[in-house]
């Protein structure tokens, strides 16, 4: 069903290009390449567990927690545009 001018599939193109933009963005922040053994903000050695279980991983857990909620507050965008979803 479709609002106002657009075509009917309009309304799903928006939706998967919204999940492919978010698909992208989360393959974009996978680690990658060799794990480092120290931390890249702090310094502080990066646990062996860690290193293998991520493989490519650049921060301990504490700074890679802080760097994930700089992150969250960055992306948070409103991609519809209509009134409903700005009051929100």
């Amino acid at each position: 069903m479709a609002v106002g001018w657009s075509r009917d599939e309009a309304v799903q193109e928006q939706i998967d290009a919204t999940v492919d933009s978010a698909l992208e963005l989360a393959k974009s922040r996978l680690p990658h390449g060799e794990s480092l053994t120290h931390c890249a903000e702090c310094e502080d050695p990066v646990p062996e567990a860690r290193r293998k279980a991520l493989p490519g991983v650049r921060y301990c857990v504490r700074c890679q927690s802080e760097h994930e909620k700089k992150l969250k507050a960055e992306a948070l965008y409103n991609r519809r545009g209509s009134k409903d979803s700005q009051l929100k």
